[in-house]
């Protein structure tokens, strides 16, 4: 079960609530998650209670973004531990609550693989959902520590690329503090840039259909006081073409084994209007993100949401405000069927370099992802 708590309108500004965050009330252990369908009009800390409350907010996407599902994912699995649900039941229902998302397995497994090895070490159900909680907290908290370590990798990439400072950075989606146990992924990037003094502006995809980039992106750099103008999806082409784009920086939802990078639907145009102007293409995201399991951008599924996020415009501000069928504007004629994946999938020939934790790649090979993650192991276990 959710509930909602509305804690603050943003009349004067974001408060920093914390995206994600692990309560123990007197009632019994909570996730509270900052609903992000609220933002930018107000924002309203979500409670859950369950796994299926938790799994609803993931599907509507109160909670989102890669490395944040993870941590929510994980968060979930001790979560049921906490209170008495069948684990394997529970990390089954997280793991399929988004099937892009390649972070939000890794979290389930990571949390209820934990909870596991310690039943088999003889632990009771008490005791290994202590576990598995620990193993969500330090997921948190290594998600944090990698975001401020991929915001320096990127940093001096666009340094190195883009001598002289001035940067125009062209983004898609959201990828900051919100989907983040720190600041962000390409994000965070273009917010140390800011703070070095070489962000010129910061070009920000609205992002339809529910527009990640104008109420999210925008919201993030406002708080943060950054060189922004936000710009519907298909004014990128123009704005390429007038010579107005250095870099574009996205996250990712799942990388491939050859490279190939699933992120939010809009993405790959992007890529192949960068590739056309000779403007670099680059994608941060942690080391979680890659799947070596699935060989290449044919294999990943994507995840195909409801028509009605097209067919209909929906706002939290508006009466009724809502992300269900019906509680929008009508935008298309009754019976309108409509396309709407939430992904597409941008070949590794198309991305200049990927940023991660552990480091930069470029060129983008499956040797070089392959040997990034057994980098990252390697750094793990020691």
């Amino acid at each position: 079960m959710a509930d909602q708590d509305v804690r603050t309108t943003m009349e004067s500004g974001p408060t920093e609530l914390p995206s994600l965050r692990w309560d123990e009330p007197p009632e019994g252990p909570v996730l509270v998650l900052l609903d992000q369908t609220r933002l930018p009009a107000e924002e309203v800390e979500l409670v859950c209670t369950d796994v299926p409350g938790l799994v609803q907010a993931i599907q509507t996407l109160a909670v989102r973004g890669a490395p944040l599902l993870g941590i929510a994912g994980a968060y979930g699995v001790a979560l049921a531990a906490a209170r008495g649900y069948d684990v394997d039941e529970a990390a089954a229902l997280l793991a399929g609550a988004r099937p892009t998302a390649a972070n939000l397995g890794y979290g389930v497994r990571l949390a209820a693989g934990a909870y596991r090895a310690a039943v088999e070490k003889g632990a009771g159900t008490v005791e290994a959902g202590a576990v598995a909680l620990a193993a969500a907290q330090e997921l948190h908290r290594a998600d944090a520590e990698g975001s401020a370590r991929m915001a320096r990798h990127g940093l001096a990439l666009l340094d190195e690329l883009l001598p002289g400072g001035s940067h125009r950075i062209l983004t898609h989606c959201n990828t900051g503090r919100l989907v983040s146990g720190g600041e962000g992924t390409a994000f965070a990037v273009a917010l140390a840039a800011h703070r070095a003094g070489s962000l010129r502006r910061l070009w920000v995809d609205e992002t339809r259909p529910l527009l990640q980039g104008a109420r999210l992106t925008a919201y993030e750099a406002a708080g943060s006081g950054m060189p922004y103008s936000l710009l519907s999806d298909n004014a990128a082409g123009s704005l390429f073409a007038a010579g107005e784009v250095d870099a574009v920086l996205i996250g990712a939802d799942r990388i491939a084994a050859d490279g190939s990078v699933a992120n939010k639907v809009g993405s790959y145009p992007l890529a192949v209007l960068a590739k056309y102007h000779h403007v670099p293409f680059i994608v941060v995201a942690p080391v979680t993100t890659v799947d070596l399991d699935t060989p290449d951008g044919a294999s990943i599924e994507v995840e195909q949401r409801p028509g009605h996020e097209v067919t209909e415009f929906t706002a939290p501000q508006l009466p009724g405000g809502g992300w269900g069928a019906g509680s929008g504007l009508a935008v298309a004629p009754l019976g309108t069927q409509a396309y709407n994946p939430a992904f597409d999938v941008t070949p590794p020939e198309l991305v200049t370099a990927i940023v991660t934790e552990e480091g930069v790649l470029s060129p983008v090979t499956g040797s070089g992802l392959r040997e990034l993650c057994a980098r990252s192991r390697q750094v793990t276990i020691s």
